[in-house]
């Protein structure tokens, strides 16, 4: 029986059928079933629901606007004084839909960003070897890319005949003793890649040289050549490119809403899966200025030693950066964290499902903070201590929906307190004057049904110009007080907010009567 109902509640979800629904459904048999009895006359719903709408309710049987059979909508024997602050369920059916929970907890874990990323060359720690004056490259030793070189090792010569004829000119210049056309002729040379070295040599030989020595700046590995040997190469050229792996950089990915977390200075710990066991340490170095349009994300520099040369360019890392290791004891105090499952986000609230015992569930408002890995922090709504829930939670929140449930706002409030059903993130002082609100559009219509103990009612409206709707029934909250001589058939004069609430039902901020003579005048 038990997999039969959990077959009937994935056919109902594959049919697009509401969750409360299917959950009162299945509490109304399961209850029948743990008492051995079969359902009693006397039990009377609180509503009848439209499958396929969730803000359609009617108090009687019938059809929906859509003109499927209306669903009737239980309620636990001793749940009918608190229904709109809470849901229950059968405790055996808690098992059939899979309900975990779990203890809100305290932590002191620092937060840190997990991230994924690439080895890339040390920029800092590169060089680019070219040429100042156009020529033919001959005996060049390196032969190709990876090779290792060292400082002041030869890489290559160069004939340029340009060059030539410039040594012709300073070997004149020298022998004339004319000092202007000396300091001309080195400026020259100088300009044509000759070192003060090199010059000297020329000086004391007294005869030109017809090819030119080109040494590496640092030691390093060979990562880019532009010419071979017998290539004839002009200034603006890179012949070659030489880097020094003894450094290298890391560059992350950092989701654009964690990277304010980030910042120079952090530790950061990688691995690779294909070193198991081995970690790398390193600090953030320089945080990029722009977002990946595409994957949202700003790409990170870590530094990383490499003396062993075992990180080579483009394999693909693992990072952890630890964003609170800059600023020791930052986060000293006990944290409030939740499995980062068990929290609900929509467009415009974050809301967690509190597990209350005895079958009984309430959704509570709350604010999230930073993520610590499996966990998430929570700054407010939520006290350590409290139970919730992490699996089938966005179950028992469709069905918090559907019956009108009302958040709670902060740990520890009093269930029974007067609540807004306009807002969750308002609260309405007992004898206060009521304010209306800015965004709202008035219009007129007929009641179809209404059940003033839990603030609903369903009205056959006139077009709403200012909001962009039709005529058509439509289903509405407000505060029961207000449908305290409102009865089915009234004509009654409505005030709609634009906007639906955090449980997604429109609400009336104001309704009246019609009298009928007003009727007949119109």
């Amino acid at each position: 029986m038990r997999n039969t109902k959990l077959i009937l509640l994935a056919a109902a979800f594959g049919l697009g059928l509401g969750a409360g629904a299917v959950v009162m459904s299945l509490v109304s048999g399961s209850a029948d079933q743990a008492s051995g009895k079969q359902p009693s006359a006397e039990r009377k719903p609180l509503y009848w629901a439209a499958p396929m709408d969730k803000s359609y309710r009617s108090d009687s049987p019938g059809l929906s606007p859509m003109g499927m059979e209306l669903i009737p909508v239980y309620a636990d024997d001793e749940s009918e004084g608190d229904d709109r602050n809470l849901v229950r369920i059968n405790p055996a059916v808690e098992n059939n839909i899979g309900v975990r929970t779990a203890i809100v907890a305290t932590s002191e874990a620092l937060p840190a960003v997990e991230t994924v990323g690439t080895v890339q060359i040390d920029d800092d720690n590169t060089s680019v070897v070219d040429v100042r004056t156009e020529g033919w490259i001959e005996n060049m030793p390196v032969k190709a890319i990876g090779d290792e070189v060292r400082k002041g090792q030869l890489l290559f010569q160069i004939y340029s005949r340009p060059l030539v004829s410039a040594q012709d000119e300073y070997l004149q210049a020298t022998r004339m003793g004319n000092q202007n056309l000396i300091t001309a002729t080195k400026s020259r040379l100088v300009s044509l890649g000759m070192s003060n070295r090199a010059i000297e040599s020329l000086k004391e030989s007294g005869q030109s040289e017809r090819l030119l020595n080109v040494y590496s700046p640092r030691s390093g590995i060979v990562t880019q050549m532009g010419a071979g040997e017998g290539a004839f190469v002009k200034p603006g050229m890179n012949v070659l490119k030489i880097a020094d792996l003894r450094t290298v950089w890391a560059i992350a990915d950092v989701y654009e809403d964690q990277v304010h977390q980030v910042r120079p200075g952090q530790e950061v710990t990688m691995r690779m899966s294909g070193m198991p066991g081995r970690e790398w340490k390193g600090l953030v170095e320089y945080i990029y200025p722009t977002v990946n349009a595409r994957a949202r994300t700003v790409q990170v520099r870590i530094s990383f030693d490499n003396k062993d040369g075992l990180l080579r360019p483009d394999m693909f890392v693992r990072l952890r950066i630890e964003t609170s290791s800059d600023v020791p004891s930052a986060d000293a105090s006990d944290k409030v964290v939740i499995p980062r499952e068990a929290l609900i986000r929509t467009g415009r609230t974050e809301r967690v499902i509190l597990a209350l015992g005895d079958g009984r569930y309430q959704p509570a408002q709350v604010v999230s903070g930073r993520e610590i890995g499996d966990d998430i922090e929570i700054l407010s709504g939520l006290a350590a201590g409290e139970r919730i829930v992490v699996s089938s939670q966005f179950l028992l929140d469709s069905e918090a929906s559907l019956r009108g449930t009302m958040l709670r706002l902060t740990a520890g409030q009093d269930e029974d307190a007067p609540m807004n059903m306009g807002s969750s993130s308002e609260m309405r002082q007992e004898g206060a004057p009521e304010t209306q609100p800015a965004d709202t559009a008035q219009t007129r219509g007929m009641v179809v049904s209404v059940m003033q103990a839990h603030g609903m009612v369903t009205i056959e409206h006139a077009p709403v110009e200012a909001l962009g709707w039709p005529s058509m029934t439509m289903a509405f909250v407000t505060d029961p007080a207000l449908l305290k001589d409102i009865g089915k058939g009234d004509n009654v004069d409505i005030t709609v907010r634009a906007a639906p609430d955090d449980n997604g039902n429109y609400v009336l901020s104001d309704i009246r009567k019609i009298s009928p003579a007003r009727v007949d005048a119109q």
